[in-house]
């Protein structure tokens, strides 16, 4: 059987130039979203290092469509810690600074990815992965810790309009040779993303694309 095509693949110079080209993505869909029949914009967000880097550019990305087009966002998270809103694994109390379907239709998702392939908190072999009724599943036997979670399940990831993987430093490029060019017979969890009548890309730096070989485009602003 032929491997899922990887989507669209983008490599940059720095995460500091992801960054930036990521929150103006972001600006970019919610303004045509905004602009159509539904007058909605929803947005998934993961957590981990994600929060800094779109904390750090996002604001300024936004800033000129104004508040009254704020309002109008939706903003889910695509798993969280259960621990309390002020702990420092919480993801809800990271993205503070930011101040509807049977399945979720996301207008953009926008997931991180562990050095073991997994995302949300879908983890490599776990029975979650199977789940296909239910839109949001408790964990509570996370190999990462905290141990207990909730998280988006498969069938809302590939639901969603756009899906965009971000993934930085050497310590990704492993797993992401895997996900983006091996056809494994049981697919890590990040493999298992794929939008169904949605767009998929990938937001890298060159450390960690630096071992694929698929096509992919290069970026830089210098």
């Amino acid at each position: 059987m032929a491997a899922p095509a990887p989507g669209l693949i983008s490599v940059f110079s720095s995460s500091q130039e992801l960054g930036a080209a990521l929150a103006q993505l972001v600006a970019q869909r919610a303004a045509c979203c905004l602009a159509g029949a539904r007058a909605r914009f929803a947005l998934g967000l993961s957590g981990g290092s994600l929060v800094s880097m779109l904390a750090r550019e996002l604001p300024a990305a936004v800033a000129p469509a104004g508040p009254a087009s704020l309002a109008r966002w939706t903003l889910g998270f695509c798993d969280e810690r259960l621990v309390p809103f002020d702990h420092a694994e919480s993801t809800y109390g990271l993205y503070r600074a930011f101040q509807g379907d049977s399945i979720p239709v996301f207008d953009l998702l926008i997931l991180g990815v562990g050095p073991d392939g997994h995302t949300c908190s879908l983890f490599p072999d776990h029975p979650l992965l199977q789940e296909r009724e239910k839109i949001v599943a408790p964990i509570s036997d996370s190999p990462k810790p905290p141990p207990q979670r909730v998280t988006l399940t498969l069938p809302v990831l590939n639901a969603a309009r756009t899906v965009i993987f971000v993934a930085t430093g050497e310590g990704k490029a492993a797993v992401l040779k895997r996900i983006l060019e091996d056809q494994e017979e049981n697919p890590l969890p990040a493999a298992l993303v794929q939008p169904h009548t949605g767009k998929l890309c990938w937001f890298l730096d060159e450390a960690a694309a630096r071992l694929l070989t698929v096509p992919f485009e290069k970026h830089s602003t210098l």
